[in-house]
């Protein structure tokens, strides 16, 4: 799974600690997240597409089989 994390932040220019704080994570997280190096859990996914106002889909990019 790909996302569009670190292009949101660049768009909406703001830091990792700021998308961190604001999600209730640790910035460490979006790290790992932005790498596509963890999968977040649904909660999670849910509130960072909901902080950049947008539905999940467009946030984070299932990959097809």
């Amino acid at each position: 799974m790909n996302n569009r994390i670190r292009e949101l932040r660049a768009r909406d220019n703001i830091t990792q600690d700021q998308l961190a704080l604001a999600v209730g994570v640790r910035r460490e997280t979006i790290v790992f997240l932005e790498k596509n190096k963890y999968n977040p859990s649904l909660k999670l996914a849910h509130d960072i597409a909901k902080y950049f106002g947008l539905p999940i889909e467009e946030v984070f990019l299932f990959n097809e089989v």
